[in-house]
């Protein structure tokens, strides 16, 4: 049986962007929860460059686009997009779930 080889992930600038704030927002809660939370997503993220259909369908895409993922993690929403022609995987936004959803 031959492996799939992995996908690139792609971080979007405003993506980026979000993750260093909550991670800031953390530090100042905390000196172990930047750590933990950080850890905890880029293992998550790991996890989808072997199997990138494995988290549900974005409910927040309209009109609903089976290449556009989400998962959560210690309450943070991870929007992502698998671009299947480019081998790679774009992480499009990083949310607290209590924040008002953001429909695209």
């Amino acid at each position: 049986m031959v492996k799939a080889k992995p996908l690139k992930v792609v971080w979007d600038i405003e993506a980026l962007g979000q993750f260093k704030e909550i991670l800031i927002f953390l530090e100042e809660q905390s000196i172990h929860a930047p750590k933990i939370v950080k850890n905890a997503v880029l293992d998550r993220i790991e996890q989808i460059k072997v199997n990138p259909l494995s988290f549900e369908l974005d409910k927040l895409k309209s009109p609903s686009d089976k290449d556009f993922r989400a998962f959560i993690v210690f309450s943070y929403r991870i929007t992502y997009q698998i671009k299947f022609d480019a081998r790679e995987i774009r992480i499009l936004r990083i949310r607290h779930t209590s924040r008002e959803p953001l429909g695209y």
